[in-house]
């Protein structure tokens, strides 16, 4: 499972954090990982740097083989929080589509 994370202007992308976000991922996503081509996380500041309630925001990609992307969203106070809550979301999304696939067949 290849995973990119990618920043806006306003969050330092440094090596610390992108290290962090990928064990966040990879751990949310373990159980799916055989299924998971490709994996893009997002990170934003809406306030530009300003405090503000739920400012940071996660946008995560996953890429199923031989299926659409699914993509989820998650706003909340830190990108910690933003980053787990993505995460658990496309877990459950991935965890339920998976599923619809093995029921298929």
């Amino acid at each position: 499972m290849h995973i990119e994370i990618r920043t806006n202007n306003t969050i330092d992308g440094s090596d610390a954090l992108t290290t962090h976000v990928k064990g966040l991922v990879q751990n949310a996503l373990a159980h799916c990982a055989d299924h998971i081509t490709r994996v893009e996380v997002h990170l934003s500041d809406i306030n530009a740097g300003k405090t503000g309630p739920d400012d940071k925001h996660c946008v995560i990609e996953a890429r199923l083989e031989g299926r659409q992307p699914t993509t989820v969203k998650h706003t909340a106070a830190t990108l910690d929080q933003a980053v787990k809550g993505a995460a658990d979301k496309l877990k459950r999304s991935l965890e339920s589509t998976i599923g619809r696939l093995r029921d298929g067949h």
